[in-house]
């Protein structure tokens, strides 16, 4: 465990595409944060997700505590009655969508493609081919 008290400061690097850097950088900008507070405070953000037992800290549903799906699941049930399966097909069909928007983004930014000689997707670089 580390000890909070402790205020020295310590270098950290990390390595981004550039078009997030400037994402960042444009961000940090908005909220008037230098560009290592920004990160700081996201990665600090961040981690309380995982803390508190999100599997999707980075979601994009404004539930902040991570129990998105508890929300979903609660508004579908308040609106109607539900089988097993018609829960599991309501709330999958959401990331079905954002997997399917998500795949292509990163094609249309071409850092993925589908291969079909290897039955699937695989980053650009060739990473996932296995070659």
């Amino acid at each position: 465990m580390s000890d909070s008290g402790d205020t020295s400061r310590a270098s950290v690097k990390t390595y981004v595409p550039t078009y997030q850097k400037s994402e960042w950088q444009s961000h940090a900008d908005d909220l008037d944060m230098s560009q290592s507070e920004f990160v700081r405070t996201m990665v600090q953000a961040g981690r309380k997700g995982f803390e508190s037992g999100s599997a999707e800290p980075d979601s994009p549903d404004p539930d902040p505590g991570g129990n998105a799906l508890e929300t979903q699941v609660l508004k579908l049930l308040s609106a109607d009655t539900y089988s097993w399966d018609e829960l599991l097909e309501a709330v999958s069909d959401d990331i079905e969508s954002r997997l399917d928007e998500t795949l292509e983004e990163l094609q249309s930014n071409n850092r993925i493609r589908y291969s079909g000689r290897h039955g699937g997707y695989t980053t650009v670089d060739g990473g996932g081919d296995g070659d």
